[in-house]
């Protein structure tokens, strides 16, 4: 049987080669973001460096360990889908070769082994090649990251370790036995007779698991979808994201049914020339083989547009609430809280609350992502100090419990990011431990704030709890209230000549807040995307390389019934733009689901429905994916048309 797979490998060649493509850089994706994301979780921290040198590197370590954990389990899932796709396929083109055997004598149990056997050769050799891969991917990978801001330049990852290795090609291999497993155990049900004459079950696309895998699928995109509406932002952005994958599952498992349906809508136009309604036929005939080329770009498209758009909510949801929680007219940020002081000097300035980030650590007993335990830990990256009573002027935001007039004298208010960085909120009325200016003291709490979408300040320090030259050296941010009947651009002018700082008005500097978190998630959808987006429409090629491989005779006879070569490679071409587009309207469609959850949610937290469609990465996603289905058609198309028509037609007859 190892024998006979060899031979079944080495002469349909051309018809595995793309399936081995796929399993060696699904590995070597693998490989490289598990490689990558041991060397980030555990990095070492140069000597030498200033504290805040050293923090800076640690958060940038600590962003791309999170980027990283989202991407590995992003890249098995397109592995799983590609790889099982591609080698099902390839398995689904051989139906006649594996009813010969049968006739020939061959039982099921032998046609499952041979199908099995040969998947195991083919992962090997893919797990071999995908290894060596990886360490080109894991330099590209590290190379990413270094360009977004994640690591520090010149920074070595892990490029070879054995359990990242050993488990990435266990992946490769195992995911390709499961993608033909599926479709040897179909093989081995149907009889060779309707194998061999491609009708009853033989020519059955929509299999009960198909079915099963489609439907519930739809199922659960139809209850993430409910879900997402009635969600909070944060909610709804979460659902929409696992709505692009659950969502491009059910499209991907019902378009054999699906794209067909949608290519008479496209005969509307086809028709009107020869090749055109050529093309719409061999679509609805073909529904196997353009499903198959359809399925990596709805994935693609799902998850491209999916979380562009719900990171570009969040971004723009940020700025949004962060507008309405401010009252003022003036946002002003200062070098020092010497500075933010003489604000109230200004003629017109009316009211001013300052906010400076002082350097003080506040220790405090929590739990952390729901531990049994509290235990102490020390905050001390974005802790402030307020004046508790402009504070509360100036901002919208309410405590959930106590009050923020009490934050004067030696007391703190719990911020919102405590509880957006997974940990317990101390209650009102515990004592935390404060330290400034080499100097401990014991604060109690006297409000916690609730959670908003940007994390904002892990807590506020009343500022006659502080030195006064601490205060007076720390930058600020300012939020000024202009004075009734007082011309806030005058104001804004007068801050600026008395060199206080940059003075914007609260929607600018709500912008800006928004503007950051874009720039932050940009770097992040790069990471997560870039090379998977690239596999994805690797996918794309395989299908078309796979398919057009056993299209020779087709195309063959249609040049003996009288079209020329070139008017054959342009009609596959037309199929496969159509195919493309299809696959592209059905990835947005997804998108599209999980945008509806999230403007409902937007606007009933902020009063505006938000919805951000990234016109520049949809734009680029469109083209790349016809760039590569057309590249690919007309390459593919040309070979299988290369031999004279008449030898290969009498060759298969």
């Amino acid at each position: 049987m190892f024998t006979l797979s060899l031979s079944t490998l080495r002469d349909r060649r051309q018809l595995f080669a793309g399936a081995l493509v796929a399993i060696a850089l699904g590995v070597a994706l693998v490989q490289a973001s598990l490689h990558v994301l041991t060397s980030v979780s555990d990095p070492v921290i140069p000597a030498g460096l200033s504290a805040a040198e050293r923090d800076e590197m640690r958060e940038g370590f600590v962003g791309a360990s999170v980027v990283m954990g989202l991407q590995a389990p992003l890249v098995v899932f397109l592995a799983v889908f590609v790889v099982g796709s591609t080698c099902s396929f390839a398995v689904a083109q051989r139906r006649r070769d594996l009813a010969l055997l049968r006739l020939l004598g061959a039982g099921r149990g032998q046609t499952r082994r041979l199908l099995v056997t040969e998947s195991l050769v083919l992962g090997a050799a893919g797990a071999l090649c995908g290894a060596p891969l990886g360490v080109v991917m894991t330099w590209i990978q590290t190379r990413v990251l270094e360009q977004v801001g994640f690591v520090p330049a010149g920074f070595q990852p892990v490029y070879w370790n054995w359990g990242a290795v050993l488990a990435a090609g266990a992946t490769g291999a195992g995911i390709a036995l499961l993608g033909s497993w599926n479709a040897a155990r179909r093989a081995g049900r149907v009889r060779p007779l309707e194998a061999m004459a491609d009708t009853g079950a033989a020519a059955r696309v929509m299999t009960p698991g198909r079915w099963c895998a489609g439907v519930l699928s739809l199922a659960l995109s139809a209850l993430l979808v409910a879900g997402g509406q009635a969600a909070d932002p944060i909610g709804a952005i979460t659902i929409a994201m696992a709505l692009s994958v659950v969502g491009a599952v059910a499209l991907s498992a019902l378009s054999p049914l699906v794209v067909p349906l949608v290519a008479r809508l496209f005969g509307l136009v086809f028709r009107r020339s020869l090749l055109g309604g050529l093309a719409e036929a061999n679509i609805r005939d073909g529904a196997r083989r353009n499903a198959s080329v359809a399925a990596p770009l709805i994935t693609l498209v799902a998850l491209v547009l999916g979380l562009s758009g719900a990171l570009g909510v969040l971004a723009r949801s940020i700025g949004v609430e962060q507008e309405r929680l401010t009252r003022g007219d003036l946002v002003v940020t200062s070098a020092d809280g010497a500075s933010a002081a003489r604000l109230a000097g200004i003629p017109g300035v009316a009211d001013v609350s300052s906010q400076l980030a002082v350097p003080a650590s506040v220790t405090a007993k929590v739990r952390k992502d729901g531990a049994r335990a509290a235990r102490p830990h020390t905050f001390d990256e974005r802790v402030v100090a307020v004046d508790g009573a402009a504070y509360e002027r100036a901002r919208t935001l309410a405590p959930t419990s106590g009050s923020l007039a009490d934050l004067h004298g030696d007391a703190v208010a719990v911020g919102p990011a405590v509880s957006a960085e997974g940990f317990s909120t101390p209650r009102v009325g515990d004592t935390v431990t404060v330290t400034a200016d080499g100097v401990e003291r014991v604060l109690r709490v006297v409000a916690v704030l609730p959670e908003t979408l940007e994390i904002g300040d892990e807590f506020l320090i009343a500022k006659d709890a502080l030195p006064t030259a601490l205060l007076a050296a720390a930058p600020g941010e300012s939020i000024v209230t202009v004075a009734p009947g007082a011309s806030v651009d005058e104001v804004a002018e007068r801050i600026r000549a008395a060199g206080i700082g940059d003075t914007e008005s609260v929607a600018q500097w709500a912008q800006g807040k928004a503007d950051v978190q874009q720039d932050g998630n940009d770097k992040v959808f790069a990471v997560l995307l870039g090379l998977a987006g690239v596999y994805a429409l690797i996918g794309v090629i395989n299908a078309l390389v796979i398919a057009t491989a056993e299209r020779r005779t087709e195309f063959a006879v249609a040049r003996l019934s009288g079209l020329e070569r070139r008017q054959v490679v342009r009609m596959a071409v037309v199929e496969a733009c159509a195919v493309a587009t299809i696959g592209l309207v059905l990835g947005g469609l997804v998108a599209a689901a999980g945008m509806a959850g999230m403007a409902k949610s937007t606007a009933a937290a902020t009063g505006t429905a938000i919805v951000v469609v990234p016109w520049g990465t949809l734009a680029a996603t469109v083209l790349g994916a016809f760039a590569v289905t057309v590249g690919a058609a007309v390459l593919t198309a040309r070979a299988a048309t290369r031999e004279r028509p008449a030898a290969l037609a009498a060759a298969r007859t």
